[in-house]
C-alpha cells in the first residue's frame, strides 16, 4: 500500500493548524525516510471474519517492487491446504494493469479482466481484485482535498478527500485519516459510485523496520456484509532481492 500512503497532490492555504506555504501532499505523505524503498518482502496471516467471529485464516507470501512506472506485486497462499499454491500477479507499467491468478484447483491461469471481474474478492477476503490495484495508484490519478481536522483514536488527524479523475473507477472517492504529529494514516474510507460509505481500512501498531514506520495491522471492512480481513505482518523486509522471474508468467503458473 505504499501509493495510498503518499497520496495528495492538491494545494491549499489558510487552514487552521497549516503554515501558510503547506500543502496537502505535504500533510498525507510519510516522514522522509533515510531508505529508498524499491522492493518489499513479506509473510502475513490474513484473519477473515464475519460479525467478529473468525471464519478463515490464510498465510500469505507477498512481493513487490515499487519503482517509478514499474509496480510489480505477487503473492502466493501457503495455507490453509485447501487453496494452498494459489498465486496471484499484478503487473502496472505505462498506464496498464494485468492481474492474473492461478487457482490449483482448476490447475490453470485466469486472468482477470475488466471493472466488473475486478470486483470480485481476493479469495474470499475483503479485498477485491480492483482494490489490490487501487491501494496501488499513482497520486496523480486523483485530485485532493483537505476537509477537516478532527481526532481518529483520541489523535488530532487530517482528513483528506481523493477523487479519482477517472470516472470509471469503482468507488467516487475516498477520504483518508492522517496523524498531524506522526504523518501515520491511519484510516480509509471507500465510497461507491452512489456516494455511499461502503469500505474502511484501518491500519494500526506502527512500527519502525529498517529505518521505515510500517503498521503491522491493516484491517479491511465491508460494511454491508459486516465482514472484515485482518493482516497481520509475520515478517517484513525492504530492498529484498527478488529475482525477476517471480514475476513472470511461467513462474505464476508452475511456482518456480
Amino acid at each position: 500500500m505504499k501509493k495510498l500512503l503518499i497520496l495528495c497532490t492538491a494545494v491549499l492555504f489558510g487552514i487552521s493548524g497549516l503554515r501558510a506555504d503547506e500543502t496537502a501532499e505535504d500533510i498525507v505523505k510519510r516522514k522522509p525516510s533515510a531508505v529508498k524503498i524499491e522492493t518489499i518482502g513479506t509473510r502475513a496471516r490474513m484473519e477473515i471474519q464475519r460479525n467478529g467471529s473468525p471464519l478463515a485464516e490464510l498465510l500469505v507470501d507477498q512481493y513487490s517492487v515499487q519503482k517509478p512506472n514499474d509496480q510489480r506485486t505477487f503473492i502466493e497462499i501457503k495455507a490453509p491446504a485447501n487453496v494452498k499454491g494459489t498465486r496471484f500477479l499484478m503487473i502496472a507499467k505505462n498506464g496498464v494493469t494485468d492481474q492474473r491468478i492461478y487457482l490449483p484447483s482448476l490447475g490453470k491461469v485466469r486472468r482477470i479482466t475488466g471493472q466488473s471481474e475486478g470486483t470480485e474478492n481476493f479469495l474470499g477476503t475483503d479485498f477485491s481484485y480492483n482494490d489490490m490495484e487501487y491501494l496501488q495508484r499513482d497520486t496523480s490519478l486523483d485530485t485532493h482535498t483537505l476537509l477537516r481536522e478532527e481526532e481518529y483514536g483520541g489523535v488530532p488527524c487530517y482528513v483528506v478527500e481523493a477523487v479519482p479523475k477517472n470516472t470509471k473507477s469503482e468507488y467516487a472517492k475516498t477520504a483518508m485519516w492522517v496523524e498531524k504529529d506522526s504523518r501515520h494514516l491511519v484510516k480509509v474510507a471507500f465510497y461507491d459510485r452512489k456516494n455511499t460509505l461502503v469500505k474502511i481500512l484501518e491500519m494500526s501498531n506502527y512500527e519502525v523496520t529498517q529505518g521505515v514506520d510500517t503498521p503491522r495491522t491493516t484491517k479491511m471492512t465491508t460494511l454491508a456484509l459486516n465482514t472484515s480481513t485482518i493482516i497481520h505482518i509475520v515478517k517484513m523486509q525492504y530492498n529484498m532481492n527478488i529475482p525477476d522471474k517471480i514475476f513472470s508468467p511461467q513462474y505464476l503458473e508452475q511456482g518456480r
